[in-house]
């Protein structure tokens, strides 16, 4: 096939520029697809991660309701060892730990809080974990840690656990003043719909509080 002139120069102008940058561009098309397969396959493993983490706390969950404390906590460990970027783990380890804190077993509980604490993803399980691992404290009357673990902010969703927890801990310290404080804070962080809320006016009015104005937050 002939060419005219002007598109016999086009041409030339093209081999000279592909074999000046061909392989430039070879290799990118080779590193964009590298990098696309790369996370495809991370996508395929983090859902493979995910479901076999979900078989596993489908298991302890069964142990739980079997009463089978040791199974329980070879499920929750096995989560945490081999699927810790998941939210599987995260909620295995609250669950285990409301589990070993109704058994009497604070060191396991405080064991699967902590673990969130330092492991978890997400602010939301974080803060629950905090709240619950105040309870723990005040339980083992570690008042002034119990404290230290719901000192700074809470997203409105816990904030009113927190400050109820506060109260409850202000309580056991004879700190009424204080307590009373807490509680109102917990109402009005809180939602008249919410299930808590009867019970924290019961515990404010028990130590004195005025009656609170019911909300309709939430």
């Amino acid at each position: 096939m002939a060419y005219d002139h002007e598109e016999q120069e086009q041409l030339d102008a093209l081999k000279a520029w592909w074999k000046q940058y061909g392989n430039l561009v070879t290799w990118l098309m080779i590193a964009v697809l590298a990098v696309f397969s790369g996370w495809k396959g991370w996508g395929i493993y983090q859902a493979k991660q995910s479901v076999q983490a979900s078989m596993l706390f489908e298991e302890m969950q069964k142990a739980i309701q079997d009463k089978d404390q040791p199974k329980v906590m070879r499920a929750v460990t096995d989560v945490q060892d081999k699927y810790a970027s998941t939210n599987y783990a995260q909620m295995a380890s609250l669950l285990a730990a409301k589990y070993a804190f109704e058994a009497n077993d604070l060191k396991s509980a405080k064991a699967n809080l902590n673990w969130v604490l330092a492991n978890g993803k997400t602010e939301e399980f974080k803060s629950l974990a905090r709240i619950r691992l105040a309870a723990v404290l005040l339980d083992e009357k570690s008042y002034d840690d119990a404290l230290k673990m719901l000192s700074g902010t809470f997203s409105d969703e816990y904030a009113s656990a927190a400050a109820d927890a506060k109260g409850d801990i202000y309580v056991a310290q004879n700190k009424i003043s204080e307590a009373r404080e807490a509680y109102q804070l917990a109402l009005d962080k809180s939602s008249d719909k919410n299930p808590s809320y009867q019970l924290i006016q019961l515990k404010l009015d028990a130590i004195g509080g005025s009656k609170a104005k019911p909300t309709t937050k939430g």
